[in-house]
């Protein structure tokens, strides 16, 4: 299950990446603004007022910042399982680099301004209660 910050553009980018690689359907989706995600979060003890790491569960594990891009990888089709190599970076490396991305995530992808409509064949692939419209941004 992958959760994913539905205002964020490049976040819903990712989201669409998976789409069209993930063949096997092997993950499903949920937004982190609806209320599944918002509990998810709260329940990990992460914000819930600036989702600032998608989150991936693989079986029992919770994967958060780079770690979550990796897990993703490791579980698509070639080539892309080559890139899940970002898991071995160390922490040093990998906390600063993907915590300055998050940080500035709308300043330089943007902030979507509508919200994901999915279609009936998407929606199949969210969690029950994973789908919600963004709070309405601000004019």
């Amino acid at each position: 299950m992958i959760v994913f910050d539905g205002e964020c553009v490049l976040c819903s980018g990712f989201f669409r990446f998976v789409l069209r690689h993930d063949r096997r359907a092997h993950f499903h989706f949920v937004i982190a603004q609806s209320e599944l995600g918002t509990q998810m979060f709260h329940d990990l003890g992460l914000p819930t007022d600036d989702y600032q790491t998608n989150l991936v569960v693989t079986g029992d594990d919770v994967h958060g910042g780079i770690d979550s891009f990796a897990a993703v990888m490791a579980k698509l089709p070639r080539p892309w399982p080559m890139l899940s190599v970002a898991r071995v970076l160390p922490e040093a490396v990998k906390s600063p680099l993907y915590g300055l991305i998050a940080r500035n995530r709308y300043a330089i992808f943007g902030r979507a301004e509508t919200c994901l409509i999915p279609s009936p064949d998407i929606t199949a692939r969210f969690i029950d209660g994973g789908i919600a419209c963004p709070t309405p941004l601000a004019s």
